[in-house]
């Protein structure tokens, strides 16, 4: 027994630190965190997957008598219903939606613009992606012709793209009206994952992909999940996963400027978490107090007609706060509450899952499956033009750490030395160190 509690303790220190500080110097071991980065890739995709089964099925509102209402615990291993485009579900029940390991998990719009820009930084050597070479990326691996798996603002972007327009332009709300829509949170967090412990690096390593299809609360969201990859890095004292994440979210909350919807939406489910009501009268009441009642400004429901509003980065952003606190840290909880909450409930599936997935890492979360799960990743799913159509979670976890070498040397005045990062420990604004600066969000941080 004192055996098993010591193994236990011992899985939980390494599981909440992926670091260590020596003489003032952060040292991060390369090994673990590639495992951590495999278990990001692993993660996304099981939550991704899962949510897919309920994307759309549930609006609260809605539209051409579709998606009325909402989805409750009592849904999981239930039936599934069809979504507001379709009249049947290919999908028969709510439940875990995995690719054995004689499979291979198919790309996304959750996971494969974050596969091309990771692709085209390092093709590019450019840690800051320029506004062509980002426009160059899109029209490359993304089809023109076929089904090319984007929606809204995403769309937008690319249609202007081939028109010659150049992010930011690409989210100006003049020319793209999608710009408040959930794009940018599904294609940018990985950046925080390539600046481990300076969530300020990643910031303006993501600054133009963000605002390639987002502006204002939809880009301060995306920035919000971009500051949590990164501070989840970093060694504290908490002494589970719930205590970490949640002061992960507390410090990207400073992003979100305190009169903006997406901040009152955050504060609002904090609060009624904190008051004792379940997930799901927490989620009936965002839905009552910004889908129906449009407060705090949040009338995105009325703007669009299409659909009340599914795809909104705010509601989207309210759900996905909502399966974060209640999901308690807890894998498998956490994707099951984004997965049955509604609207576009693979995004918020896919940030925890692939969240939760780098701070448990791959070995960790095959363990909570009973089968031999996929590590095999096929992007010719839904993108083109890459040199791997089927490519694999360990090449991409590689990948990764060869562009946080490059931000370890040349943003971090760090070293590379026994496969270890090793650079300066320096407060900032978004850790236990606060500096009490005014973040950049509405410009370009410097170069």
């Amino acid at each position: 027994m004192i055996r098993l509690n010591f193994y236990s303790i011992f899985i939980l220190f390494f599981i909440l630190s992926s670091c260590s500080v020596d003489n003032g110097n952060f040292v991060i071991n390369k090994k673990d965190y590639k495992d951590k980065l495999e278990g990001f890739w692993l993660g996304q995709s099981i939550a991704n997957w899962t949510g897919i089964i309920t994307e759309m099925d549930k609006i609260g509102i809605p539209t051409n008598g579709k998606g009325e209402g909402f989805y409750t615990r009592k849904n999981w291993d239930g039936k599934d219903e069809p979504n507001i485009w379709s009249n049947s579900s290919r999908y028969s029940t709510i439940d875990f939606n995995l690719a054995k390991s004689d499979s291979v998990w198919g790309s996304d719009d959750d996971t494969d613009i974050e596969y091309m820009y990771q692709e085209l930084i390092l093709e590019n050597d450019n840690l800051r992606l320029r506004p062509n070479q980002i426009r160059d990326g899109w029209l490359k691996h993304i089809s023109k012709e076929e089904e090319n798996f984007l929606w809204v603002s995403n769309q937008k972007a690319f249609d202007l793209m081939q028109e010659g327009v150049l992010p930011p332009e690409t989210s100006n709300p003049k020319n793209n009206q999608f710009y408040e829509m959930i794009d940018a949170q599904l294609t940018t967090e990985i950046f925080g994952l390539y600046s481990p412990n300076y969530p300020g690096i990643g910031l303006s390593m993501a600054y133009l992909p963000i605002r390639t299809v987002a502006r204002e609360n939809a880009a301060w969201i995306s920035e919000f999940y971009i500051i949590m990859h990164s501070i989840a890095s970093i060694e504290t004292s908490h002494k589970n996963i719930k205590g970490k994440v949640f002061w992960m979210s507390e410090q990207a909350r400073k992003v979100l400027p305190n009169a903006s919807y997406s901040a009152k939406m955050f504060d609002y489910v904090k609060s009624k978490y904190e008051s004792g009501i379940s997930w799901e009268q927490t989620r009936d009441s965002l839905n009552y107090k910004y889908q129906i009642n449009n407060e705090d400004g949040y009338n995105w429901s009325k703007i669009d007609r299409s659909c009340n509003g599914c795809f909104a980065a705010g509601i989207n952003f309210g759900a996905s706060i909502i399966s974060l606190f209640y999901g308690e840290g807890d894998f498998k909880e956490t994707i099951k509450i984004a997965t049955l909450c509604g609207w576009d409930s693979d995004n918020p599936a896919s940030t925890w899952g692939g969240l939760l997935g780098f701070m448990y890492g791959s070995k960790e979360i095959k363990k909570m499956f009973d089968l031999e799960l996929s590590s095999s990743y096929n992007i010719h799913r839904t993108r083109v033009g890459f040199n791997k159509p089927i490519d694999d979670f360990e090449s991409m976890a590689e990948k990764g750490l060869l562009i946080i070498d490059k931000v370890v040397k040349r943003k971090y005045n760090g070293v590379v030395k026994n496969n270890k990062w090793i650079f300066d420990k320096s407060p900032t604004r978004y850790t236990s160190d606060f500096v009490d600066e005014k973040p950049e969000i509405d410009s370009p941080p410097p170069e």
